[in-house]
């Protein structure tokens, strides 16, 4: 079988969702392609934290309105150290830019439901495996579904890259044509997803000589954790006992304060950050986690993908629009320095918040620093005020999309 569209958007995460949804409503036609099922996908539990930014930009495009109804704005964050804790008010230190708290599962199921009922084209169970043509006029998607379904080519005039690190979109450009910058960080995370009401209003950043622990907002009765775990880790390692005790411990918790409940995911993170230079190749545009890849430290992620697709939006927009020819050319100029600030920002939390491994030969120095910034962060108002305006991210566009 054999279609046509003028946009092809590979992968449907936040990023592709967004960028239909957008394209949909401005009548330029596109089709979403999707490996996964649907119900993988609207159950893939990720990111949380909504920047403010990100809200502005649904907002604008009718595509937040559960998200204001049901999730949580949040504007101040705590640190926990030697016994001290101490809150962050961002929100009232970065011109009252706050974040939502809103489950990411939440968002695509929202995204997914706004765009099939408008009549978008989304494709589930459609492995792309291979795009041909990206330097000519009008590449072809290659996808293989499952048996039962016949092989799909999907012609198109450009192609959003949408789908993650491992996806096939990076992987056609031909070698030599993107370079890659990446780092593999010396401490790993522990991930832990259960069924506990949170213990805070606030999310906890907590520092401790047995490693790091964060308490991160998802819903009313499910809270995400985060345990400093070392590199190579495995979550067989980490049975539940496990896993509260050290909660407790290092959150400085009792168990009536942080109350055990069924633990529904534990896997131990790959943190590593990593960015290809340029972001597009001929007709193909990388969007997201198949641009670059960020720590969870600061909640960049799923923001960094979403702004991407509102660029790329931007200037699919003006191409179509006649107002500007090459406005395409423009994309990976435009993108680049705030993902670069952002992996500035989670490279700088990461090491502020981070136990250094004892067998490193300069570790008590390390750690000196880090209490230094600790406590700048406590008793400084600039630096808090440098902080939480990159903490919870960038203004909007000047000019609204």
């Amino acid at each position: 079988m054999r279609l046509g569209t003028r946009v092809a958007i590979v992968g449907a995460g936040p990023a592709g969702l967004v960028l239909a949804n957008v394209l949909q409503r401005a009548g330029i036609d596109c089709v979403v392609v999707e490996r996964q099922t649907r119900s993988y996908v609207e159950a893939r539990a990720r990111a949380g934290l909504i920047e403010h930014r990100t809200v502005e930009f649904l907002r604008r495009h009718g595509l937040a309105e559960r998200l204001l109804a049901e999730g949580a704005e949040h504007g101040s964050c705590e640190f926990r150290f030697q016994g001290e804790r101490f809150s962050i008010p961002y929100r009232d230190l970065a011109g009252d830019r706050s974040h939502y708290v809103y489950p990411q599962q939440f968002l695509v199921r929202d995204l997914v439901e706004s765009y099939l009922d408008a009549g978008g084209k989304l494709l589930f169970s459609h492995p792309v495996v291979a795009l041909d043509g990206l330097d000519g006029d009008r590449p072809v998607l290659r996808c293989e579904p499952a048996e039962g379904s016949q092989p799909l080519e999907l012609e198109c005039d450009f192609v959003a890259g949408c789908d993650g690190f491992h996806g096939v979109s990076r992987q056609a450009v031909p070698d030599g044509r993107l370079r890659a910058f990446s780092k593999h960080h010396e401490f790993g995370w522990l991930a832990v997803l259960a069924e506990t009401p949170p213990a805070s209003e606030q999310i906890i950043y907590a520092l401790h000589e047995d490693g790091f622990a964060g308490h991160m907002l998802r819903t009313p009765s499910v809270t995400r954790f985060y345990l400093q775990c070392p590199v190579g880790d495995v979550p067989e390692n980490w049975p539940d006992e496990r896993i509260w005790s050290a909660l407790w411990r290092r959150l400085g918790m009792t168990p009536e304060e942080l109350k055990p409940g069924e633990i529904t995911e534990k896997n131990v993170l790959d943190m590593r950050s990593f960015v290809v230079e340029p972001m597009q190749h001929g007709r193909l545009f990388l969007v997201g986690d198949a641009a670059h890849i960020i720590t969870p430290a600061g909640g960049k992620g799923m923001n960094l993908a979403i702004a991407d697709a509102e660029e790329l939006a931007v200037r699919l927009l003006a191409h179509y629009g006649g107002a500007d020819a090459d406005a395409l050319d423009g994309y990976s100029a435009a993108c680049l320095p705030r993902i670069w600030q952002a992996q500035e920002f989670s490279h700088w939390m990461l090491h502020l918040l981070h136990s250094p491994a004892a067998r490193q030969t300069d570790s008590d120095f390390m750690h000196r620093l880090q209490l230094s910034r600790l406590a700048q962060l406590r008793d400084s108002a600039t630096y808090s005020m440098m902080f939480s305006d990159s903490y919870v991210g960038a203004p909007g566009r000047s000019s609204e999309l």
